[in-house]
């Protein structure tokens, strides 16, 4: 995991004006084939804690999971990860808001229109929904946070709101708290109950790391797939 993310942070140096070697020498010296970018870094915790789950160990299939900093740096992180740059696979999960962002940035790399999965608001509105307003809030209690939540719905902006809403304001009023709920929310999930788009972008990944063992492991009768 440390390599990992000596690459990551490799990387960010290198879309912040640094030089590009040592993301090129870790990417070939860890065998990273997939890079997943994200907004931030509570979509990278959900993402995480569903990679736990599932008993997935993404390093070790060579996915670095990237939280950019912003949807805006889409542009700068896809081209030099993409087909025109590192020659890595580009996938990620983004906000509808930001759709055109990572649409500009897939062009900009060379890498086709798939591999993004869009968020109707956000991953935490998708996550709320998918557990419901109840057992986020209980969730609340049990982190021990109910307290603030309820003094949160009490100010005069949370009127009229519905409570999803009320919810996904309230996990982002202090620092930090996406990120945990980020977590919190993707383990409460029952198998059946992920979200749409989060559950995409991990079929995909399966689906890449399937290719990847083909291309390694040919049967004994077969050619290497070129």
């Amino acid at each position: 995991m440390s390599d990992m993310n000596a690459f990551r942070d490799a990387v960010t140096a290198w879309a912040a004006g640094g030089p590009g070697d040592p993301a090129r020498g870790l990417a070939g010296r860890l065998s990273v084939r997939t890079v997943v970018l994200l907004e931030g870094r509570s979509d990278a915790a959900a993402v995480g804690a569903l990679a736990a789950r599932r008993g997935r160990e993404l390093t070790a299939e060579g996915v670095c999971v990237l939280p950019m900093g912003g949807a805006m740096n889409v542009g700068r992180f896809s081209a030099l990860l993409g087909p025109r740059g590192l020659g890595l696979r580009l996938t990620g999960l983004c906000d509808e808001r930001e759709r055109g962002h990572y649409a500009r940035g897939w062009e900009r790399a060379g890498a086709g229109s798939d591999g993004v999965f869009v968020c109707a608001a956000d991953l935490e509105d998708e996550l709320i929904r998918a557990l419901g307003v109840e057992r986020v809030t209980e969730l609340v209690r049990e982190q021990g946070d109910f307290r603030a939540l309820s003094t949160f719905l009490r100010q005069p902006a949370q009127r009229g709101r519905d409570p999803q809403q009320q919810l996904r304001r309230f996990l982002g009023t202090k620092k930090g708290r996406t990120i945990h709920y980020g977590r919190v929310l993707v383990e409460a999930l029952g198998e059946d109950k992920v979200p749409a788009p989060l559950d995409g972008l991990f079929a995909s990944l399966t689906a890449g790391a399937d290719m990847a063992v083909v291309r390694r492991a040919p049967g004994p009768a077969a050619s290497p797939v070129r």
